[in-house]
């Protein structure tokens, strides 16, 4: 079994879709009941693979718990862990911060990254298994007005080398995976709906896609047992750094 925490879309979208195709059972999790309920009908028609659902916020400590708890009647071990629900939430320095986001990122992308992991992990300690902490290149290097997530994703990066630590008696294997730049809802959560504001972060190059993080993953969680990849950060071709990116136009024509 996979379980995979904010499946709704992005990244936990197609991390769902590519373990179902490749004959896993997965366990979606998400806020958006809608979004779950269509996911769930998608893969199960299309994968014939064993879906299960559960609704809820990463952030109540009280959800987390009564949804794996009824996970565990459901079934015995869960092989995957993808702690991927995280998001941001404004663009601003440090004195002209809004606190309501700051709580929100802390809330989802720390505190409920711990929750889920904590309820799960009595269902891999048995057999191990792996988990996986989806990261950012804002874990590695802080950019300007990102401060709070930026913190958060460094917290990301620093628990999975203590679970790294912690798991190893488990023979749990623990893979950091922190993506820069890449075209989902990110952009559009952080600047509140602004959809113009969203679509030129990306404008002029093309950035990672959902599809490509999926793909990562799912090669690190089928690597043999003995190995494991700890961390690992990922950008598209026009991005250096969290800080550092150039548009096409921008690149070096040795033609002219």
């Amino acid at each position: 079994m996979v379980l995979v925490s904010g499946a709704t879309s992005g990244f936990g979208k197609e991390i769902a879709k590519i373990f179902a195709k490749n004959g896993y059972d997965v366990c979606i999790t998400g806020r958006r009941k809608e979004r779950l309920q269509e996911l769930k009908i998608e893969l199960e028609a299309a994968y014939k693979a064993k879906v299960i659902m559960l609704q809820f916020d990463v952030r109540n400590r009280q959800e987390v718990i009564t949804a794996i708890d009824g996970l565990k009647k459901q079934i015995n071990a869960v092989d995957i862990l993808v702690n991927n629900a995280g998001l941001a939430a404004g663009l601003s320095t440090i004195d002209e911060g809004d606190m309501d986001d700051w709580d929100v990122m802390i809330d989802t992308n720390v505190k409920g990254l711990l929750y889920v992991t904590k309820q799960v992990l009595p269902l891999m300690k048995e057999k191990g298994g792996h988990i996986f902490n989806i990261g950012s290149t804002a874990s590695k290097l802080v950019y300007k007005n990102g401060n709070v997530y930026c913190a958060t994703k460094f917290a990301v990066d620093a628990l999975s080398q203590s679970m790294r630590i912690d798991l190893l008696p488990y023979g749990i294997k623990v893979t950091a995976v922190h993506p820069g730049m890449a075209e989902t809802e990110f952009s559009l959560v952080r600047f509140k709906g602004d959809a113009e504001r969203a679509s030129a972060v990306y404008r002029g190059f093309e950035p990672l896609h959902p599809e490509d993080i999926a793909d990562t993953v799912y090669y690190c969680a089928t690597l043999p047992k003995h190995v494991c990849i700890n961390d690992l950060t990922m950008t598209c071709l026009n991005q250096a750094t969290s800080m550092y990116t150039i548009k096409d136009s921008e690149r070096v024509n040795l033609d002219k």
